[in-house]
Formats: C-alpha cells, sequence, structure tokens
C-alpha cells in the first residue's frame, strides 16, 4: 500500500475548472494544468518558460477514444520555454483534439537536456505501457544517456509526478489491471492492493477479470463468442467495434481492457445480455454478488462472519 500524502493544489483562477498548480511537500517538482482556453493567458506566469515536460490531453472526436502527446521543451533564447511550445501546438490541426495540458517543471529550473529526454521517453513508455488511451507522438522520444545514479533520482521524480497528475484525474500511466502497477519507477504511486481475480466459464465465453477503481479489467487471453445475440444491448456491438483491434482472428482478446463495470465487461464477453455479478466467480465458485454482500454485512455486523459456500459448478449457459 503507497504511504499516505497531502497533495497541495492550488486555484489559480478560483475555480475547478481553472489553471490548477500541484506540489507536495519536500519535493523539487511542480505540476500545472492548463486548459486549452488558458494557455495564451499563461504567459505572466515566469516559471512556466523554462525547461518542461507537457502532455497534451484530448480525445478523438470519430472514435471517442482518449489521447495524449507527450513532449519537452527546454528553455529558448527568447525567453520562451515549455509554455512556449504548448501555445505553438495551438496552431496545429494534427493537434487540434487536445483540451487540456499537463506541464511538470522543477522549482530550481533543474532540468539540462539529458535529464529532459530522459523524462519525456520515460513518460512516453510509461503511457503506452499503461495502455489506457492512445498515444499520438510521431516517433518514439529519444531516451537520452544518463548515469544510474541520474536515473534514480530522475525515476523518483516521475514517481511523485504522477501522483499529482493522477490526483488531477489523470491516470494515464496506471495501468488498467492494478495487480501489474507495481512498476520500479512508480514505486511510490503503488496503488491500492488489487481485487480478487474472478473468473467467466459459460458453453460460449470465457476469461478472468477483476474488479478496479474505475471499472472491471478483463485480462489478456479472454475468449469471445464470435456472434452476437439477438438480446445483446448496443453497447455491446459498440464495444466491439471500438475494441475491435484487440480481438485476434480466433476470437481471443489480445490486451487488458478495462469496461465500466462487470456486467459490460460479461456482456462483451459473451455477446449477449448478462448480470456480471452472477457471472464472474471466485475460485471457489462464488458469485462477485455473493462477494460484495458478504463484505457489506462484514461491514455492518462486524461481529459476524458469514461463510461463503462453493458453488460446486461454476458454469453459466447462455
Amino acid at each position: 500500500m503507497s504511504t499516505p500524502r497531502t497533495v497541495h493544489m492550488f486555484l489559480m483562477d478560483g475555480a475547478p475548472t481553472g489553471r490548477i498548480k500541484c506540489s507536495l511537500d519536500n519535493w523539487v517538482g511542480k505540476v500545472y494544468l492548463i486548459p486549452r482556453t488558458e494557455i495564451a493567458q499563461s504567459k505572466d506566469r515566469s516559471e512556466l518558460n523554462q525547461t518542461g515536460i507537457y502532455l497534451l490531453f484530448g480525445s478523438d472526436s470519430a472514435t471517442g477514444d482518449d489521447l495524449v502527446y507527450v513532449g519537452q521543451a527546454r528553455e529558448r533564447k527568447d525567453g520562451n520555454g515549455v509554455l512556449g511550445r504548448v501555445a505553438e501546438h495551438l496552431g496545429e490541426e494534427r493537434h487540434e483534439y487536445f483540451t487540456h495540458a499537463i506541464i511538470i517543471i522543477t522549482s530550481d529550473d533543474s532540468f539540462g537536456p539529458t535529464e529532459i529526454s530522459y523524462l519525456e521517453n520515460a513518460f512516453y513508455r510509461l503511457a503506452c505501457a499503461a495502455d489506457r488511451v492512445r498515444t499520438v507522438n510521431g516517433n518514439d522520444p529519444s531516451p537520452g544517456n544518463v548515469t544510474e545514479e541520474k536515473q534514480a533520482a530522475l525515476d523518483e521524480f516521475i514517481s511523485f509526478a504522477t501522483i499529482l497528475i493522477g490526483s488531477l484525474g489523470y491516470r494515464v500511466f496506471d495501468a488498467v489491471d492494478e495487480a501489474k502497477a507495481n512498476s520500479p519507477v512508480l514505486s511510490a504511486a503503488s496503488p491500492l492492493a488489487p481485487e480478487p481475480l474472478l473468473t467467466l466459464h459459460s458453453s460460449v465465453a470465457s476469461g478472468q477479470g477483476r474488479q478496479t477503481s474505475d471499472g472491471f479489467v478483463v485480462l489478456a487471453g479472454a475468449s469471445l463468442r464470435r456472434e452476437l445475440t439477438h438480446s445483446a444491448p448496443e453497447s455491446v456491438r459498440k464495444n466491439r467495434e471500438r475494441f475491435a483491434d484487440r480481438i485476434a482472428s480466433d476470437g481471443t482478446l489480445i490486451r487488458d481492457t478495462l469496461f465500466t463495470s462487470p456486467s459490460a465487461a460479461s456482456d462483451f464477453l459473451t455477446g449477449s445480455s448478462t448480470s456480471g455479478k452472477m457471472y464472474w466467480r471466485n475460485a471457489q465458485g462464488v458469485t462477485l454478488r455473493e462477494l460484495e454482500q458478504a463484505e457489506i454485512n462484514a461491514a455492518t455486523n462486524p461481529t459476524e462472519h458469514p461463510a461463503l459456500s462453493p458453488h460446486p459448478d461454476g458454469d453459466d449457459t447462455i
């Protein structure tokens, strides 16, 4: 479990929809969230004219996919730095999608060319590995060449920066399967203990997954029913289209995939309308509904510890 931390958020415009500056105690970094509409109005912030990393967030208007671009900028002779580089993207058609920018700097402007290249590459790789959003960088950023001592310090910086970025609502660096989120680089930002692994097994589909803090993740290797039933909700068709690049020709899911609920996940696998809390079971065959009810009972009656009886047959037929 992560160490409890105090995150400082300053509403620069006095509103949660405006610019926000974030910091941690005893940490040299600063993280700024700036809406696209406020970028030009931020030029009076001298600290944003130094060297830094920036992230551009938005969505694909055609598919609805969340997008992120990872970039870096060095302080220039004309006094422009990372904010100036972000402002340049405002006039670029290929970056028309972005609605918010996150800028990462230090309070002492200590990033040199080598450090900033390493950070850009590391943030890009972490976003790709987490696979929550689509990265739209045209090329992989160069990792630079840092010493192992400097790399350790920069990895620690990244770990703290991701805490603040996540606190702002952008979980771009968190793996969808929280059991896989213990990256050495993100050690300071390790999530809560993952939920238990659950299994769906029917005559037409099978797979494993678990509940997460923001939905239900189905793990790679799950087997999908090819055809949709007449009772399948429209959301199933849309999810099959949305995640078509994650489904192999034999109907196998090739990447961990996050859904909004257990039912959305089981509907996706079975191609039909299901009750996810009845279809997902633990290793003993106990349904998710029973597991949740047991947790509720334990919370409301802490002196009672009801036993959950295993189910002899965990196969659900559709």
